[in-house]
């Protein structure tokens, strides 16, 4: 990573890796799935002496978005998902959240398509869209860093499940297919839980490639 500082802080019952990605030069940042614990989360901001300018949402589920609205409240910043998500993230049902007992829904202020390139936090980043976890699952690809944020696409030696609402098995091979092939291997990917993988590894030993 040539200009970007990568913070993973594990939130929540099933500790989703809430990432704060921080431009070294300005010190901007962008939160990606603040899955619960504001207070974690913005411990690390400020021990990171960053400035949040952005969420980034990888798909909606209750353990990466309980902490969106706190979040969003305490830095004054807009969230950001994939298009397909905006009926999960609207609705607790789907989303698990009522669940487990902490019904929420989440409207992000911008709704991403596919191959859409943003410049956040002086980062250029382009939106990829990976459904099969759920259906408006996305990767975030940061080409000058060499880094790829996916969610619950695309884990160390395996894939997110294909067994909840809107998710799909055919969509999930298609996904991890294109981008096994799409993507330099040198990338480092950096998953929704656990730890993180290169896109090279992942090529030559996870099952589902």
């Amino acid at each position: 990573m040539k200009n970007i500082i990568l913070e993973t802080v594990a939130v929540g019952m099933i500790e989703t890796n809430c990432m704060l990605i921080i431009n070294k030069t300005t010190k901007e940042a962008l939160i990606v799935d603040p899955g619960d614990s504001a207070d974690e989360i913005a411990q690390a901001v400020t021990k990171a002496d960053s400035r949040p300018v952005a969420i980034l949402l990888t798909h909606g589920h209750y353990d990466h978005t309980l902490a969106v609205d706190d979040i969003r409240t305490l830095y004054d910043i807009p969230a950001y998902a994939y298009e397909d998500e905006a009926e999960l993230l609207a609705d607790s049902v789907l989303n698990h959240s009522a669940k487990y007992g902490r019904a929420h829904t989440v409207k992000p202020e911008y709704l991403l398509t596919d191959g859409e390139e943003l410049n956040l936090a002086g980062m250029h980043i382009i939106v990829m869209h990976t459904p099969g976890h759920t259906k408006g699952c996305c990767c975030y690809y940061l080409p000058e860093e060499e880094t790829l944020i996916s969610g619950d696409t695309l884990f160390y030696g395996t894939v997110g499940r294909t067994d909840l609402e809107t998710s799909n098995n055919a969509d999930m091979q298609k996904s991890i297919k294109d981008l096994l092939s799409k993507l330099p291997e040198e990338v480092k990917v950096y998953p929704g839980h656990g730890r993180s993988t290169t896109i090279g590894y992942e090529k030559r030993y996870n099952p589902f490639a």
